[in-house]
């Protein structure tokens, strides 16, 4: 009897739904959500286009499913924060809640196109859901009525999860663009030109650009240097939350 030929090379792994959706948030990681394709990420796996489809259903599965991967991380980050102690002091919330939100926020950074499928999403992750649940517990240790949370969970929106829609985003500029600062500068330029065209029409706005800098941002997940701008609403948010909670408690 003879033994089967073995070769050089070590066996795949076998195909799972885990390992499809983890190579496809490395391609979009590498690429930009753009290059993110049933075909190309059947090229990066290196088999064939349909075998994909007994591991998702289709595009939209794929997307629900990336994002549960995100979520997933922001879930685990955060749970390594060191948590509130029993006797932590109520006002202990808002300094709680920022850390949070920015750590979330961190994970956004490393995946910086999965604001823009998180905000296109019809039905909820379980680590989102279980994610928001965590800074309803932290409003409610700071005294906050269900009332005011649910006011507070509407006034912070996406930014409770770490990311907030650009009010002008240039073409390009977008957290789906492919990975480099290129193109994102490319449309940051261009669309200040075109302001610039019209500043008889807009003449606060290009005043304001003529004051405000931000060529030396970091790379951010939108136009402008975002992350500063990021903390700065959501510290205006949480001021104001604080406010309103401290008359509720008195």
């Amino acid at each position: 009897m003879t033994s089967p030929r073995t070769t050089g090379t070590a066996p795949r792994s076998a195909l799972t739904r885990a390992r499809v959706l983890e190579s496809a948030v490395a391609l979009a990681d590498r690429d930009g959500l753009g290059a993110l394709t049933m075909r190309s990420l059947a090229r990066e796996l290196g088999i064939e286009a349909m075998s994909l489809y007994h591991h998702v259903a289709n595009k939209e599965d794929l997307l629900d499913g990336v994002v549960d991967i995100v979520a997933a991380e922001i879930q685990d980050v955060v749970g390594r924060l060191e948590p509130l102690a029993d006797d932590a002091p109520q006002s202990s919330w808002k300094p709680a809640m920022r850390r949070q939100i920015l750590t979330a926020r961190s994970v956004l950074l490393r995946h910086p196109w999965a604001s823009t499928v998180l905000e296109t999403r019809k039905s909820f992750s379980l680590h989102v859901v279980r994610y928001y649940d965590s800074l309803i517990g932290l409003m409610r240790r700071g005294g906050f009525s269900y009332d005011l949370v649910h006011h507070a969970m509407h006034a912070l929106g996406s930014r409770a999860l770490g990311f907030s829609q650009e009010l002008f985003e240039p073409d390009g500029a977008t957290a789906g663009s492919a990975a480099g600062g290129g193109a994102k500068e490319g449309a940051d330029d261009a669309a200040t030109a075109m302001l610039m065209q019209m500043a008889d029409q807009v003449p606060h706005m290009v005043e304001m650009l003529a004051a405000v800098s931000h060529a030396d941002a970091d790379p951010t997940l939108g136009w402008c240097d975002d992350q500063t701008e990021f903390e700065f609403g959501l510290g205006i948010i949480l001021d104001g939350l604080d406010r309103l909670a401290e008359r509720e408690r008195n």
